[in-house]
């Protein structure tokens, strides 16, 4: 789950190493990173001070097979952690993964790395719901049957075209951060953790250990030469246009493609608070499509019933021609303009036009989520608008939860435990964290030519267009879910189209569409498409 805008590492230290699935012994890599690790940090601050057990890497190996298009694949997983080390060399987090490798298969092929976003979201939902061997079965729109939850044989998982690698962010997962000399006195050591958490979590602190897991996995598992991609979701499409930059500029790092799923990369466009910064009217535009789509779905909208597709193309075009030209009139908006803008709006939401009039002809995805179905008593999803579920309060404002939240993460969560303890034999007495939506994020961000970070909401549009500028055979892929009103589709195209980058590389972005929300892939035909398109995508730019 995402939070954005609305969820791996010390795992295993009471099973041996050597308790393989297959009951094979540690690699000689995992025994090169303990000596490794042990031998860097030996002296390292107080000399008589133990490394925490949890700043060790950790490497579990495990076989399995997948069945995708009739065609049996046999893979290797590695379940693990990889050591970052905080703005002062020092070992300070572990950050959690689990990669699939096809067994047989040469170090060219290409690889993968995937993750959710928030900020502060683990990477169970990709894992378990997209694109790993095995998925949990949720209900497509609504509430699924209750445990025990259905895993199944993933057909739509991406290890027919390549490997993969799904990777917790830091303080998620079985991931976490630790200060390496412990305070006896636990005030003192609430503080040093606060204050080398802002060595991680933020923008750019995140950018950077990113930066560094991908380079320590590149050189672990000796796959410098491979095809590489990057796959992330909502917050993570912030990580991966700031993350491509970085790559390239940092660590000399090029990459074949950057694949967004639910894209936000300016967060100005969101339409959750745009109340907050009056005489900015954009988002209002950019989420009304996304509005229309889903009072299109629950039979909302006035007149007889019309083609969806048909439907938001008529809608864009209002948004951004007659609906934004009223907003900025402000306070000079006549009153005969208002009630026809009003009426124009309820016949696209489905929201009463004295309600329209009464809110300024300005309506964020919490009111709309409360207000669409408020005669039945009835609140719309954020992260999909498919979703319903009764009311918390009839007399609140906005939507006081999001029904598709509810909906599907205790299968989520309760399927990957299972999974990565049974299955992959990683994590027995440890906590799997798949959120921490607590912690405190920095968002300011440095962007590409600007000397300091900027305050305020993060817009990597730059970051973006100078890391096409500068690989110019780097392939975008936007992926866009038309009842998400959490990243909503129209923003992600609006961004799109004004990437600062020359109209030569405007062919290298592709972008598709699918009836479905915020998590597409919980909808088992838009899972099917989002295979095909990826694989396409992955088989095509590749250089093989």
């Amino acid at each position: 789950m995402n939070r954005l805008y609305s969820f791996a590492a010390a795992a295993l230290l009471a099973v041996p190493l050597c308790a393989l699935a297959n009951e094979s012994a540690p690699s000689a890599d995992k025994k090169a990173d303990d000596k490794h690790s042990t031998e860097k940090h030996a002296g390292a601050g107080d000399a008589d001070a133990p490394l925490d057990p949890h700043l060790l890497p950790l490497q579990v190996e495990t076989t399995g097979s997948v069945v995708i298009g009739g065609k049996k694949i046999d893979y290797r997983a590695v379940a693990g952690t990889l050591i970052i080390d905080d703005k002062k060399d020092e070992p300070a987090a572990s950050m959690s993964y689990v990669a699939y490798f096809r067994r047989e298969a040469g170090a060219q092929r290409p690889v993968t790395f995937l993750y959710n976003g928030g900020p502060g979201s683990a990477t169970v939902w990709l894992h378990m719901g997209a694109f790993g061997p095995r998925r949990v079965v949720t209900g497509d729109g609504e509430r699924g049957p209750s445990a025990p939850y259905q895993v199944v044989n993933n057909e739509y998982s991406l290890l027919d075209v390549s490997d993969l690698v799904f990777i917790d962010a830091p303080s998620t997962g079985f991931g976490k951060i630790i200060a390496r000399d412990p305070d006896k006195d636990k005030d003192k050591q609430r503080v040093k953790q606060k204050e080398l958490e802002k060595d991680f979590l933020g923008v750019d602190e995140d950018v950077r250990a990113f930066g560094i897991f991908i380079e320590k996995f590149l050189s672990k598992f000796q796959r410098w030469n491979s095809p590489k991609y990057l796959f992330g979701e909502s917050y993570g499409t912030t990580r991966s246009a700031a993350l491509a930059y970085s790559l390239q500029t940092t660590h000399r790092t090029d990459l074949n493609g950057v694949i967004l799923l639910s894209q936000i990369l300016n967060f100005d466009h969101s339409a959750d608070a745009p109340q907050a910064n009056p005489g900015v009217d954009l988002p209002y535009a950019l989420v009304l499509p996304t509005f229309a789509a889903g009072a299109w779905h629950h039979k909302k909208l006035p007149g007889a019933p019309r083609d969806l597709v048909s439907l938001l193309d008529e809608v864009k075009r209002y948004a951004l021609s007659d609906y934004l030209l009223a907003l900025a009139k402000g306070a000079n908006l006549g009153a005969t303009e208002r009630r026809a803008v009003a009426q124009k709006l309820h016949e696209y939401t489905g929201l009463s036009v004295e309600y329209l009039e009464k809110s300024n002809l300005r309506v964020n995805g919490g009111q709309f989520g409360k207000m669409l179905l408020d005669a039945e008593d009835m609140t719309v999803g954020r992260l999909d608008s498919r979703y319903a579920g009764p009311t918390l309060d009839s007399l609140d404002k906005e939507a006081d939860y999001d029904p598709q939240a509810s909906a599907i993460s205790s299968a989520y969560i309760a399927a990957y435990n299972d999974y990565v303890r049974s299955t992959l034999k990683f994590g027995t007495d440890e906590i799997y964290k798949a959120s921490n939506y607590d912690a405190h994020w920095n968002f300011a961000h440095k962007q590409p030519g600007f000397g300091e970070p900027s305050e305020g909401t993060p817009n990597v549009m730059l970051d973006l267009a100078a890391a096409m500028k500068m690989n110019a055979r780097l392939k975008v892929m936007l992926n866009s879910g038309y009842y998400d009103m959490a990243t909503p589709f129209f923003a992600a195209d609006y961004e799109m189209d004004h990437l600062p980058i020359p109209a030569s590389l405007r062919k290298n972005i592709e972008t598709h569409y699918y009836e479905a929300g915020h998590m597409m892939y919980v909808n088992t035909a838009a899972l099917k498409m989002l295979h095909e398109q990826v694989a396409r995508f992955i088989a095509g730019t590749d250089n093989h």
